[in-house]
């Protein structure tokens, strides 16, 4: 348990590498090791936030000289790298800096450094938490906290460090706000009191400390010092930031006030660490049973996916109580014979329809769909409506479904998704729909469900919906939303005024949060000016109160007041087409990569003036944005007007050049290696930023799949194809390890027409080469070969060795699935001669393809050799996927030997590996190739465990023939008992999927096992 460690660690000298507080390094004796101040403690410092993981030399440079590095940089920073180790190594620190082109790794045991073991209990804790231990999940906090010495690298000369150091001292900040939380919960109010006043003092403007000390107060009997506690952060939220505290503080205030009993400590309750918003220990849907056991390796039972998808609640929502409470009934009617309860909210552009639905379904959440919220943006108002299918493949994942199990076709994804919906209480939202014909599918099929649809149609034709049709703001809810953003007294010093602005804008509720906002961004503009303001704005736009005109003339007047920066950047956003899109975007579309310390400073200004919306922050921490559907709009209307064609052009290559970036520096920290490279200019975002974006680079694809899809598109359809065609390949590998085949297929489709159009031979050659291995995943072997051959013949016009290299590896591994060892070693070994020495990542892909040949002829002491080979270049290389492949079939080549303890041994690392990394197909394998080494040992009951487990992944992936090949040991282990009617109904099964999909080997083994089932005889193993 990290709480013992942490006992035993109660002195900042218990680790070898200190890093919250000042940075310091201690030996085996706990005597202080001296760092030379200035570069090595830079250098050092970065290599310790990244330990494990490559730094780049160029990036370390950057750290030590902002600007103007001069010539001899690299030169000093090998430097700073070579006295480093020395000094470790005089002082016997256990850690080594290894050279890893084109940077180092700093290489220490987890334990060593006291923020990996902060991070490690705050994860440990959350655990705890969700399992409803709540005192020892907040015991663990409170050690985890106390770690700290002081700031994150206190003193650290390098501005960029600091930067990331503020980013840890957050997660020092929420770990201590979530231990006051549980104890809170827990009744310990009056001994928080004091020490929650002090963090209260030390950071006066985070809401959720103030909030803590006002319940503690209140529930201390104090309830005037509460209140005032409140009064004293609005005040200070006003004269620091012109803003009203947020909507929980608000929220507080008046439960405080009313003296509202749910303030009352019933009994222990706290927030679930995992941000589920449940109760910690409350039941849940997505929790095992008493019943449910680990498996006998010790991993948990699966628990079921709690999707929690909404959009964030708007605070200033204001009006329409009426039909809140009609559409709250028909959602939460609980009539045994109701259909599933659907309300469809109707109404023209701007008049929020997507934050009435925002509000139904948090109010609705928690109390009536407690197993789960769908949320999806249909882009009903654009030219690019999303297809139903594709919104299915998402829900599918959210609700835990594996890539690889997705099945292609919109029938067969619906009834999977009804099915997984049937018993549950789920609210699915869909905001903007085009159409009748985009809701049908999604509709669940079970009555515990609701549906709230948004639409600018009626959708007259979707049966059993309740109609919700929203108008514009009467003069009482106008004023109430102008109120709550520039505050009550101004609206109340001037009443006239403020009713002539609501009148000019008609009651629409966008354009009354856009004026709004300027005015409180303001505060010395009388509301008067604005009035006159709206009133010039008449003059250009006749028909003010008439739909989108009064939209435009609101927007125009708030864009207007922009400075030209902060225009131009608003019309190049315009050129996104994801529903949200990262900070650092706008540096590219402004060509502007050091504009400001954080990328996110860029969108801010247009935020202030809700032109922006801030969508949330995604799973590597990043900042995301949004427009309105009306905001895009008028953009581009102003993006044609006010822009040239040379300005689009240009943003719109740095964008992609931008994002092509980061998808192979993502490549390089997964694989090691750059998959493909092709002449498209790349556009860096800042180093420091780039190594936070990408700290997790499979997370970071997961959150940009939408984006990265749609800019290919895009950049195809503006006719940008060599950036269409670059990004589309360098995305595959993306896409395969994580299952994404249908954007791996529609990203490529489109990149291929874009360069057929322009003729771009070597565009066309990658992406031929890229769908031929998509085919192969698919097993759709005459596809496959019919895009490898005809990319072959591409690459031998250009002359290009390594796209040869890989389409004829390809080819060798179409051709060993079709039983053809002899064309596909010739292939192999002309793919090998194509890579060369330049590139060890593509020739160990081909040593592990063809040891399965190898071994298949007895030629053991080749496949030892190569497999030896392949594993050093991929651990040089930090490729963990590959060294988990040279790892299977290092097992299978143990078990030849007859060696099953030393395959049983590889063949476990080799399942950890996958496991840590997400690769359910990889864990499907593994799982296979145990259980063949314990029938090898005679462990029969052990052997069919894995084998049961490697079926269930096979099925749940929809891997037939993966499926079929374990029925087969899972005969043989039959036979063994002598139940014959079994294993006879297992291999029956197999040999119709053998027989459909062409695999002769696997079917040959599958009718002799046969016969002997006819002859009810046993079958010796393997």
């Amino acid at each position: 348990m990290a709480g013992v460690h942490l006992e035993s660690r109660d002195r900042a000298v218990g680790f070898t590498f200190q890093v919250l507080g000042e940075l310091k390094v201690f030996d085996r004796g706990q005597g202080t090791v001296p760092v030379t101040a200035g570069r090595q403690q830079v250098v050092l410092a970065a290599l310790l936030l990244e330990s494990g993981r490559l730094q780049n030399c160029d990036h370390l440079i950057r750290l030590l000289w902002a600007e103007d590095p001069p010539e001899t940089a690299r030169t000093q920073v090998q430097i700073c790298v070579s006295r480093m180790r020395k000094t470790l190594a005089a002082a016997a620190v256990e850690a080594a800096i290894e050279t890893r082109p084109p940077g180092y790794v700093l290489q220490i045991d987890d334990e060593a450094l006291d923020l990996n073991v902060f991070r490690r209990t705050v994860a440990e804790a959350a655990t705890l938490g969700g399992e409803g231990r709540t005192a020892e999940a907040a015991a663990l906090l409170r050690a985890a906290v106390g770690l700290w010495r002081g700031p994150c690298l206190n003193g650290i000369p390098s501005d960029a460090l600091a930067r990331v150091a503020d980013h840890i001292d957050e997660e020092r900040l929420a770990a201590t706000e979530s231990f006051i939380e549980l104890e809170l919960s827990l009744g310990r109010h009056h001994q928080l009191t004091a020490e929650i006043a002090r963090l209260v003092g030390d950071n006066p403007l985070r809401e959720r400390f103030r909030g803590q000390l006002m319940l503690a107060l209140y529930r201390s009997g104090r309830q005037a010092e509460a209140l005032e506690s409140y009064r004293e952060g609005r005040a200070l939220l006003m004269d620091e930031l012109g803003l009203q505290p947020g909507e929980d503080l608000r929220r507080l205030e008046q439960a405080v006030l009313t003296e509202d009993p749910s303030l009352r400590l019933e009994r222990p309750a706290a927030t679930d660490l995992r941000g589920t918003g449940r109760p910690l220990g409350a039941p849940a849907a997505d929790l095992p049973g008493p019943d449910a056991v680990a498996d006998e390796d010790g991993h948990p039972p699966a628990r079921a996916a709690v999707p929690r998808q909404l959009p964030v609640d708007t605070a200033d929502f204001v009006g329409h109580g009426q039909l809140v409470a009609e559409a709250e009934g028909v959602l939460t009617n609980t009539s045994p014979d109701r259909a599933p309860g659907i309300v469809v909210v109707t109404g023209r552009s701007g008049i929020g329809k997507s934050t009435f639905a925002a509000r139904v379904a948090h109010r609705l959440a928690e109390s009536h769909f407690p197993d789960g919220q769908l949320y999806c943006q249909l882009r009903g108002g654009r030219a690019d409506p999303v297809d139903p299918r594709e919104v299915l493949g998402r829900f599918l994942r959210a609700l835990g479904l594996p890539g690889p199990a997705i099945p292609d076709s919109l029938e067969e994804r619906g009834e999977i998704y009804r099915s997984m919906l049937a018993d549950r209480r789920i609210l699915v939202v869909l905001d903007d729909a085009v159409g009748e014909e985009q809701i049908f599918p999604l509709l669940p099929g079970g009555r515990s469900c609701g549906v709230l649809v948004t639409s600018r149609a009626r959708l007259t034709a979707l049966p059993g919906a309740h109609r919700v049709t929203l108008d514009i703001l009467d003069e009482q809810g106008s004023l109430e939303l102008i109120g709550n953003v520039v505050g009550t007294d101004r609206v109340g010093g001037e009443p006239e005024a403020a009713r002539a602005l609501a009148a000019a804008v008609g009651g629409l509720p966008l354009a009354l949060r856009i004026i709004a906002a300027r005015l409180a961004a303001r505060p010395h503009w009388p509301l008067a000016s604005m009035v006159q303001r709206l009133a010039d704005e008449r003059r250009r736009l006749d028909e003010l109160t008439h739909g989108e005109m009064t939209v435009r003339a609101s927007l125009s007047l708030t864009y207007d007041g922009l400075a030209e920066r902060d225009r131009t950047l608003l019309r190049l956003l315009s050129l996104t087409k994801g529903s949200t899109f990262p900070s650092w975007i706008g540096g590219p579309l402004l060509d502007a990569p050091d504009a400001y310390p954080y990328p996110s400073d860029l969108m801010e200004p247009l935020v202030d003036v809700q032109m922006l919306d801030v969508a949330g922050v995604d799973a590597t921490g990043e900042l995301r944005y949004g427009f309105h559907d009306i905001i895009r709009l008028f953009a581009r209307d102003r993006l044609a007007a006010e822009s040239d064609e040379g300005e689009r052009r240009a943003a719109i290559r740095r964008v992609g050049g931008a994002w092509l970036a980061l998808v192979c520096e993502a490549q390089l920290r997964v694989l090691g290696t750059r998959y493909f490279d092709g002449p498209a200019a790349r556009w860096s975002p800042p180093a420091d930023h780039v190594g936070t974006v990408l700290g997790r680079p499979l997370e970071w694809l997961d959150t940009e799949r939408e984006n990265l899809s749609l800019t290919v598109e895009s950049l195809a359809q503006e006719g940008e194809d060599g950036y269409a065609w670059e990004l589309a390949v360098n995305l595959a590998p993306f896409f395969e390890t994580r299952g994404y085949l249908d954007h791996w297929a529609r990203t490529h489709r489109k990149a291929l027409t874009a360069v057929r159009r322009s003729g771009n031979l070597l565009g066309q050659a990658a992406l031929l080469a890229s769908l031929g291995s998509l085919h192969l995943n698919r097993r759709n072997l005459p596809e496959a070969r019919l895009s490898l051959t005809t990319a072959v013949g591409l690459f031998e016009e250009l002359g290009h060795s390594k796209g040869l290299g890989l389409c004829r590896r390809d080819l060798g591994l179409l051709e060993r699935l079709s039983g053809h060892d002899t064309a596909a070693m010739d292939l192999f070994e002309r793919a090998e001669r194509h890579f060369g020495d330049g590139d060890p990542w593509a020739r160990a892909s081909v040593l592990v393809q063809r040891a399965v040949i190898l071994l298949r002829r007895g030629d053991v002491g080749r496949v030892e050799a190569e497999l030896d080979e392949a594993l050093e270049i991929w651990r040089d290389l930090g490729y963990l996927g590959g060294q988990a492949r040279v790892l299977q079939r290092a097992g299978q080549l143990h078990l030849y030997r007859g060696q099953p303890a030393d395959a049983r041994k590889v063949l476990t690392e080799g399942l950890s590996m996958v496991r840590d990394d997400g690769d359910v197909i990889g864990e499907g394998y593994l799982l296979h190739d145990l259980g063949r080494v314990h029938a090898r040992l005679g462990e029969l009951t052990q052997a069919g465990s894995y084998f049961h487990r490697a079926l269930a992944v096979r099925e749940g992936i929809l891997d037939q023939a993966g499926a079929a090949s374990v029925r087969v040991d899972l005969a043989d282990l039959s036979l063994r008992g002598d139940d014959t009617a079994e294993a006879g109904g297992l291999l029956t099964d197999a040999l119709e999927v053998f027989g459909r999909l062409g695999m002769a080997e696997e079917e040959e083994r599958a009718t002799g096992l046969l016969a002997r089932v006819a002859a009810g005889g046993a079958v010796e193993g393997r």
